[in-house]
């Protein structure tokens, strides 16, 4: 792994807003630009992942595979804001591991997708595990504020009110996208099963 703990060094060595650093990334692709953003934020996502695994090692494991994720990440959305935004991917990254971790019975025949951690025993595991792909990859199929409403009530079970006050969206706002996204999960799982 590395000399791990290097990332939690400072590494702040002039004031250029991390919105500029991420557009010169962009352009160049010159990895160290990158970071040189993402280290300016790793004791933040360090300690995400320290309240959601409560476990050192595995959350310094994390921070590197964030970084890792992030080069995919950064190429398919528009970051405003690089500090609010490496935040919820900490969170969705935890949230996704912990799931995994706990083998999760999916009911697809719902109106929406529902999670509970005991798994149906006469359901395979494999079943199991290739319906939580599926989830997984139709959620990140989704437009960026559905993605994040759908997350926040689905699996953190935040209230309207929550979700509003946590993303800045309208309360309006946030039951649209959640009303949207559980219609477009539904559709997305509903093809997956026909392939």
């Amino acid at each position: 792994m590395g000399n791990r703990m290097g990332l939690f060094k400072s590494s702040k060595r002039d004031d250029t807003p991390d919105e500029s650093l991420l557009l010169h990334y962009q352009v160049s692709k010159d990895l160290a630009l990158l970071g040189e953003v993402y280290q300016r934020h790793t004791e933040m996502v360090y300690y995400v992942c320290l309240r959601y695994f409560k476990d050192s090692e595995r959350s310094k494991d994390a921070v590197m595979q964030i970084f890792e994720e992030l080069i995919l990440k950064i190429e398919r959305q528009e970051i405003k804001n690089f500090q609010k935004w490496i935040y919820v991917v900490a969170k969705n990254h935890c949230l996704m591991a912990l799931r995994s971790d706990k083998v999760r019975k999916i009911d697809f025949s719902e109106d929406f997708v529902e999670l509970s951690v005991a798994p149906h025993p006469e359901e395979d595991h494999v079943i199991q595990e290739q319906r939580l792909q599926t989830l997984e990859h139709c959620i990140e199929k989704l437009p960026e504020k559905q993605k994040i409403a759908v997350q926040l009530f689905f699996l953190e079970e935040k209230c309207y009110n929550d979700i509003a006050n946590l993303t800045g969206y309208s309360m309006n706002g946030v039951k649209s996208y959640i009303q949207n996204g559980k219609r477009n999960l539904k559709q997305c799982i509903e093809r997956g099963k026909d392939e």
